[in-house]
Formats: C-alpha cells, structure tokens, sequence
C-alpha cells in the first residue's frame, strides 16, 4: 500500500465519524494547569476530566489525531522509529460501547478501510494475575473474528495492562494488534510477541478498574475505552517501510538535510534522523498555540535541549549556521495543512530558534576556553570533562574528540557514571511535579484554575487586550501565569491587577458553564485558545451574569461554584518568561 501521512489521519477520522464519533482538535502540546506533566504525552492526557467522569461536550464517542511529546526517548532518537514529538490517532468511548465493540471498530478500519490481509495481523491480550482475571471477553472475540488461537497471545502486567498512572485510579486491560513486517511469503503460524517482524500498530485499552489506595481492583461506575495508533510507525508498516524517516512525515526534511550538507542520508543515518526529529519536534513545540520559548528550566530547557541536540549533530555533517529556519520552512510547508498554528506563529519560531543558535554558538566558544585552561592545567579528566557539560553546556562528544586529537585518554565510563549521578538528581528533583497524579482535582487546585480566569481577565483590563495566556502551571500550593505582554509591568499595573481579582472575589460572584460552538463562544464575547474546528463544541465558563460577567473563557475545567470560595489573591513576583512573554507567581490566602 502506497498512502501519506494525511491520507491516513483523514481515513481514520472519516471511519469513525461514520460510525458515530465526533471529531476533536488536538490539545496544544502545553497540559491545561497541569502540574504532573511537561507536555502532553499521549492521547487520552486532555481527555482525563472526561475518563474520570465529567461530561464532554461533544458527547461520549470521540475520535482525533493528538500531537504528543515525550522527553523520554531524547537520547533514543537516531534509530528508525524513536521520536520526541508524534501524532496519535485515537478512538473514544466515555461510558458509550464496550470491549467488543471498540475491537469490532479495530479490525474492521484495519481489514476492510486498509485493506490489510488478516494473515498479517496478530494480536496479545491480558492473561490475567491475582488481582484480576484473564480477559477471556477479548480472547473469544479475537477467535470470532477469524484470528487462529495461535495468533492470540496471553501476556502480563508488563504487556497488556495499562495505569493507574499514579499509585490509584482508573486502569484496565489491553489488547495490542501486530503486524508482520518481515518476508511476506514466511509469515509463522504462531505469534511470538518476541519476535521483532511483529510490530505493535494498535493499542485498545479498557479502563474497567479503580486501584485503591489499599490496592483493590474495583469495577469502574463509567467504563472507557481509550485506543492509539502512533501515526509515523503505522505509516512506515502500511508503506512496506522499516524506517519511519522514509514517511512523507520526514522524508522531505532528510531530502533538505541532504542538500545542506551535500551528503546522502545512507553515509550518516544517525546524525540525520536527530535533526530531522528535533527539528521537527522544535518547530511544533515553538509553534504551539501556548508555544515556549527555549529557557534553563521546565518546557523551556527541554526545548533548548533539541534544539542544541541537532546543531551539534549538524556539526557532523559540515551543515553551516542558520540552517535551523531552512528545516523549519520544510516542516511548516509540509505540515501546515493539518496544523495551521505553525504558519501563523512563524515569526516566533524563527526568532527564537536564530537566538538559540546564536547562544549555542558563543556556549561552544566559552566551552572551548575552559577546556584549553583544563588543559594546560593537566587537569582534564571525566570528572571535569562532566562539568565543562553541567555547567557550559559542552558537548562530552566534543571533550572527548579534542582531547583524543591531544592525546589524551580518560574512561568514558567514568564519564558515564557521573552524568547518570546527575541524572538521577535531575529526576529526584523534578519528582515533585509528579505528586500530584495525572488528574490533581483537589479544592485547591480548583481555586487557583478559577483564579487564572480572573487573573486573565483583569490582566486584559488593565493592560489591554493584546494579552493572551501562553500557559499555566497549578498545584495546590501556589499558581504561575504565563501572558503576552512586551513590557515589565509596573508597581502600580500589578497593584491594579491584584485589587482587580480581590474585587471579584469578594463580590461572591457566581461561576457557571455552558457547552456552545466556537462560533458561538466567539460571539458571546469568549477567550482562550480558538484552535477548534468550526461547529465543534466547548465548554465555555463565566464569572457573574449571563448580561454582566466578569469574566468569559473557553476551558476544560475544574472550577468553583462561587468566587467566594477563593479566599485572598496575591501576586508573589512578576518576571520575563521569555521574549515577549511575562509571567505571574500568585497564591491565595
């Protein structure tokens, strides 16, 4: 089968909608007041309020293509199916259809809608353990549709169950569907999980249970189903492809790389596959709607982390500086069908990305002046070696190369052992932001989501209505505010703000929600992130009266019932987030 990256999101979305889905957009990269998570790594991540319970404004059958980013595969990113940003194709059912029929859904839009002989096809389920039985459901529809027993393997925890994602909270059992990639004319009888030609293409989750506290595995009152289908990989299968770089969703960007450094993508696999994934990771996290900027902390170092990662692999290939907005370019033209948000903030993007090149270029230069003066000290070891990264940046691979060009040798395993020291630190202190679980919905945290809204709104009042919100981050301790503004505010700005929020709260005003159209939310004088598709509908919450609110906003939720319920607002600190961008620091009391 030949077919393209848009071909297939448009055929998955178009299957399901015929069979009752309603379409959703992608939620930006950015988690919605989401203190447990940088980005948003998978697909059901935007849907949790609605996995838990809440009722989604489109109704109880979804189906969309999620932009996903994870910091996890970073250094695995240079073999053929590794990447730190992807799409996920995803279908949902919140309370609606159960187990058989989300498989039904599965193998009808893999048979019949791609056409893929079913002699190709394997698929594991859940064996069972001591908390919960085999999923001999899954097991006996397999069998109905026409896969052999052989082809249906029984696996694990480790396999074929998903979640909690904390300690408690809702998980279930799993079925996977595989697909042979290997010689077509020696396709094995049996389903060896292990075996490397079957690669997992569908993921069917069915969240029945709630773990405990105490570690019981209780039937969920709402029972979901939560499936994903990783876009690059399935493409790369259906195309005969073992190599995602070789998708329509890379290859013009291996093409460019080609041509800057004026070698083939056969002489260098690795360093081409890392540009040509941070690239494009780079270009849709700037491009964002809550796009940030590449900073030493949070999001933001993470960003500038790829970012430096392909300059220095473009290094290997003799690619000169500035070719960051060239790649960029390639990724917007191929991409800004689907995701507009990149053509629209392409301003933003290249300003940031020739800033960051331009600092790398000086980190590079500072780093070289320190190694000399360890150097000639006679003082470079792995010890010293790990620092020059720690604390200038300096890539290990180049103290490794200038020092081996000296004559000098030391352990990279040394090396090693103390960048994994700092690994773990790094982890230990970002642990924190993991203590909340996936759906933190404590009182608190629900008064500070409803604090950004008044936040939000008395920011525009009194600075004017070019500000929009570039992110939040909440726990139950304390807010942030990310916002538009080109100026620090000032003494006074932020006083004014601050008695803005407090007149609100203690005018008791009440919050309330209704589900509309974009169009509508619009019209009615609404604010927030406009990324929906037209005739898609929202949950749209407002402060005070239909005729006289405060405040107006497109938002997923939680929120109080009453501004009374937030007690006392306080602005802590207001500082530069990035170019354009400021941030608030502000608890209640």
């Amino acid at each position: 089968m030949n077919i393209t990256g848009q071909k297939l999101r448009e055929k998955f979305l178009t299957y399901f909608q015929k069979n009752n889905h309603a379409i959703i957009s992608s939620a930006s990269l950015i988690p919605e007041n989401d203190p447990t998570v940088l980005f948003t790594t998978a697909g059901m991540h935007p849907l949790v309020p609605y996995l838990m319970g809440e009722k989604h404004p489109s109704g109880t059958r979804l189906v969309d293509v999620q932009k996903c980013w994870r910091t996890g595969d970073i250094e695995e990113v240079g073999d053929t199916t590794h990447h730190t940003f992807f799409e996920m194709l995803g279908n949902w059912s919140l309370g609606d259809y159960d187990k058989i029929q989300a498989i039904d859904f599965a193998w009808e839009f893999l048979t019949k809608e791609l056409v893929i002989e079913d002699k190709y096809l394997a698929v594991s389920v859940f064996a069972g353990n001591e908390n919960v039985g085999e999923d001999k459901i899954a097991y006996d529809k397999w069998l109905s549709l026409g896969v052999k027993a052989p082809r249906i393997a029984k696996l694990g925890v480790d396999d074929n169950w998903w979640g909690p994602a904390g300690t408690s909270g809702p998980c279930g059992p799993d079925t996977e569907i595989f697909y042979w990639v290997g010689d077509k004319d020696a396709v094995p009888e049996d389903f060896d999980p292990t075996d490397k030609n079957w690669v997992e293409i569908w993921n069917n989750v069915f969240m029945e249970y709630n773990k405990t506290i105490d570690g019981q595995f209780l039937p969920l009152a709402q029972k979901n189903i939560d499936t994903g289908m990783g876009l690059e990989r399935t493409l790369a299968v259906l195309n005969g492809l073992a190599d995602n770089y070789l998708t329509d969703l890379f290859y013009p960007l291996i093409q460019k790389i080609e041509d800057l450094s004026a070698k083939k993508y056969t002489e260098d696999t690795k360093s081409f596959r890392v540009i040509a994934d941070h690239m494009r990771s780079a270009t849709f996290l700037l491009g964002d709607p809550k796009g940030v900027s590449p900073s030493n902390t949070g999001q933001g170092y993470v960003l500038r982390r790829v970012i430096r990662r392909a300059i220095r692999f473009a290094k290997n290939l003799n690619i000169q500086a500035g070719f960051t907005t060239i790649l960029v370019q390639v990724v917007i033209d191929n991409f800004k069908n689907t995701y507009p948000e990149l053509e629209k903030n392409k301003s933003f993007i290249f300003t940031e990305l020739q800033k960051e090149e331009e600092k790398f270029n000086q980190t590079l230069q500072n780093g070289l002046k320190q190694f000399e003066k360890l150097f000639q000290a006679n003082n470079l070891n792995a010890q010293t070696a790990f620092e020059l990264f720690a604390t200038y940046g300096f890539p290990i691979e180049l103290t490794l190369e200038l020092a081996q060009e000296k004559g000098l040798k030391f352990s990279e395993a040394e090396y090693k052992e103390a960048f994994l020291k700092h690994q773990e630190l790094s982890r230990t202190a970002s642990a924190g932001m993991f203590k909340g679980g996936l759906a933190d919905d404590s009182d608190m945290s629900r008064k500070y989501h409803t604090a950004t809204h008044l936040l939000h709104q008395a920011l525009r009042t009194v600075l004017g209505d070019h500000v929009e919100q570039r992110g939040s981050n909440i726990n139950a301790e304390r807010m942030r505010f990310d916002f538009v503004h080109p100026d620090k505010m000032t003494p006074e700005q932020i006083s004014q703000v601050e008695d803005l929020v407090n007149q609100q709260i203690n005018a008791k005003l009440p919050m309330s929600w209704q589900e509309m159209t974009v169009e509508e939310a619009k019209n009615k004088g609404a604010i927030g992130l406009f990324g929906h598709k037209y005739g898609e509908k929202v949950k749209v919450y407002t402060v005070g009266s239909d005729a006289n609110f405060f405040s107006r906003e497109i938002c997923g939720g939680p929120h109080v019932e009453n501004t009374s319920e937030l007690g006392h607002f306080k602005i802590l600190k207001e500082e530069s987030s990035s170019a354009g961008i400021r941030r608030i620091k502000a608890i209640l009391e």
